[in-house]
């Protein structure tokens, strides 16, 4: 399996601190936030990633990360010339992943729980980690049904059909590229890795595990706080 850090987008709700770097490296409590979700990869045992950085700030990434030596892995790196989607972002690793399944997951997401006996077991299809949440319209919402299986995952409902999200980590096997390959823009300019997912869902093969622990999307300055906060109090316990 190879890992896929996506360190996209604009970073527009954390302005003017993303006006100078990427938000991926932007201070987590002691250290940068992009390192979080990277140990998540780690620990899994990946140790082959790819990161996807826009243009803006890849200088100040590849300065940062390296060759990944120094974190006893290896790190490629891939430019998304503009914020057109997770999917187009995942996309852009497909020579990369070289035939093997991929564990994505987000540059600015923080995760309490422990991921990788999920990542270490995954074969084929598409797998999700949901979270339940109290503003579920803001995410990609995840519907099950009695017995447990997804049934509707639907980007940013005005309605939502429950209050389980998508967390930005997704495991997914090679045929994701030959999906992605397939997807139009959304009503949002964007190739939606929802659609990625619904796919897997289309064709029964989507599975889906609830986080019992914090997870936090660090895209605002509110949740950036928490998130730091959160990490000191469960460094002094």
């Amino acid at each position: 399996m190879k890992g896929i850090l996506i360190c996209g987008g604009t970073g527009s709700r954390l302005r003017p601190l993303t006006d100078v770097t990427n938000k991926s490296l932007l201070p987590v409590y002691d250290k940068p936030l992009v390192l979080y979700p990277l140990q998540i990869l780690l620990d899994a045992g990946i140790h082959d990633i790819a990161v996807i950085t826009g243009k803006e700030h890849i200088d100040q990434m590849t300065a940062f990360l390296g060759s990944g030596s120094g974190f006893g892995c290896s790190f490629a790196f891939r430019v998304q010339e503009k914020a057109g989607g997770i999917a187009q972002a995942l996309g852009l690793a497909e020579e990369f992943a070289a035939g093997e399944s991929v564990c994505a997951i987000l540059g600015d997401n923080i995760f309490f729980d422990d991921l990788s006996p999920v990542i270490r077991s995954f074969k084929t299809g598409g797998h999700l980690f949901v979270k339940e949440v109290p503003d579920p319209s803001h995410f990609g919402v995840v519907e099950f049904d009695g017995a447990g299986k997804v049934i509707s995952i639907e980007e940013k409902p005005s309605k939502p059909k429950s209050n389980f999200i998508a967390t930005g980590c997704y495991l997914y096997d090679n045929s994701c590229f030959d999906i992605i390959r397939s997807l139009k823009p959304s009503a949002r300019g964007e190739y939606e890795i929802t659609d990625v997912s619904a796919a897997y869902m289309t064709s029964k093969s989507l599975g889906a595990t609830i986080l019992n622990e914090e997870w936090i999307d660090a895209g605002t300055f509110e949740s950036l706080y928490r998130a730091a906060s959160l990490v000191r109090a469960k460094r002094a316990s």
